[in-house]
């Protein structure tokens, strides 16, 4: 199994706002090292996510100047070692910055099997019932994603 990655929030600004140009210069960079960490296997392109994040009928409807990924990795330590070890995590500090507060760092993890590409759509779906339920060992959050990567690791 490989482990799917959504995550989510809204942003303060419209997208072309200069008090958002530094993580409108970063995106690229952390995808880059996204890319190139060991265990990625597969991110949402940029066209098809900003079309879903536009889409006034889909996954996202109701939520203008969202910000979201949606990737997929081996395991949960290489998704944290990514997400926590690298520039990414300096990225996630100033989400106070760039987001609405209270509207940030929404992400939900689930298991995927190998070859599989999630959709947004399964995505919100599994956020959704992530509030609803609670974390399940098949559909969690970040406190659960620490714990397996430690596991993983160890």
């Amino acid at each position: 199994m490989h482990l799917a990655e959504f995550n989510f929030g809204t942003l303060r600004y419209p997208w072309d706002d200069p008090r958002l140009a530094d993580f409108q210069n970063g995106l690229d960079i952390v995808n880059d090292i996204a890319a190139r960490s060991p265990g990625f296997v597969w991110r949402m392109p940029d066209d098809e996510m900003e079309a879903v994040q536009d889409d006034p009928c889909g996954p996202l409807a109701g939520r203008p100047n969202t910000a979201s990924t949606l990737s997929v990795w081996e395991g949960a330590a290489p998704l944290y070692q990514f997400a926590m070890k690298t520039l990414h995590a300096r990225f996630m500090a100033r989400q106070d910055e760039w987001f609405v507060p209270g509207d940030s760092g929404f992400v939900v993890f689930w298991w995927v099997s190998v070859g599989y590409r999630p959709s947004v759509t399964e995505g919100m779906a599994n956020w959704r019932g992530l509030q609803m339920r609670g974390e399940n060992k098949n559909v969690f959050g970040s406190n659960m994603l620490a714990e397996l990567a430690a596991r993983e690791v160890a």
